[in-house]
């Protein structure tokens, strides 16, 4: 079916209450990393969907959040410019019946900008009913809310509910991403971003945070197989020995991991060189942040 209109939609919200989940559920594939430690997502992603007559572009932003290093400063930065010049913002949230000071805070930044804004409330799998009515009790008197949806983008309820709404906010225009195009991600950010999922999926406390993956070589044979080089660089030198495990069981674990999902990606058979460097705060280096693709100006 030709698209004849577009819908540009923000998801925020604080760190791990699921918008990369939500993303990922929304568009019907994994385009954004998923991890249950916080603050996974550092850039904003463009997820995309065609459905019906609509393409809908859905805006996956790093978590709100009290930035503590240059990288921080940067994640709240892109959330805040996130939110304006869209169609809509979609805040979500825990089920738990507590405004707190980030959400309050986006809040007050819709409502100067007269944004249409809609309240999704995930995880209600988890939760009975009495506290989902509680949690729509606090929110809808701290801001005035288009709508509330309460959802699970773990197992899909209410996304189909939740896409009808959605629909509304839908203007005529050309459809902005190719027929195919999922994300606006090049596949070399997005092998990057895997690496950097099977680092935080593996590692523990701060030291997966303190990571940064660069896809060094990516080369594609006659018969289809890539070949990769990936470093992965860390702020501390115990990090670096923690990274690469004993006799590198740690580093082989996390590339198995990674070439696993970057051949379901790629669709073909890939090869993968890994190596961990040592650059010694690098989330508060302007020069080596731009270096790792942060647009800090």
């Amino acid at each position: 079916m030709t698209i004849q209109k577009t819908a540009m939609i923000t998801i925020a919200g604080r760190p791990n209450v699921g918008k990369s989940t939500l993303t990922n559920t929304l568009v019907g594939e994994k385009v954004a990393i998923i991890s249950q430690k916080p603050q996974t997502t550092r850039n904003r992603i463009c997820a995309v969907l065609n459905r019906n007559e609509t393409q809908f572009v859905f805006l996956d932003t790093p978590g709100l959040h009290k930035p503590r290093t240059l990288l921080g400063d940067y994640m709240v930065r892109v959330t805040r410019e996130s939110v304006a010049d869209v169609d809509a913002v979609l805040l979500l949230v825990e089920p738990v019946a507590r405004v707190g000071v980030p959400e309050q805070i986006l809040m007050e930044q819709l409502s100067q900008l007269n944004m249409p804004s809609l309240l999704v409330i995930n995880k209600i799998d988890t939760v009975k009913k009495e506290t989902i009515l509680e949690v729509i009790a606090q929110y809808q008197n701290a801001h005035k809310f288009e709508a509330v949806f309460p959802i699970s983008a773990k197992t899909g309820d209410g996304i189909e509910t939740l896409f009808t709404e959605l629909e509304k906010y839908s203007k005529p225009g050309p459809q902005l991403f190719p027929d195919g195009m999922a994300s606006d991600q090049p596949e070399k950010q997005i092998i990057a971003e895997i690496v950097r999922e099977k680092l935080l999926s593996c590692l523990d406390r701060e030291v997966p945070h303190g990571t940064a993956v660069e896809i060094t070589r990516f080369t594609e044979r006659e018969n289809g197989i890539v070949d990769l080089d990936v470093t992965i660089y860390c702020e501390k030198a115990s990090h670096k020995g923690i990274i690469i495990g004993k006799q590198g069981s740690m580093l082989k674990k996390i590339a198995g991991l990674a070439r696993r999902d970057i051949e379901a990606f790629m669709g073909t058979k890939v090869y993968m060189e890994t190596w961990v460097k040592l650059k010694e705060n690098w989330r508060d280096n302007q020069t080596w942040m731009r270096n790792f693709g942060f647009e800090l100006d």
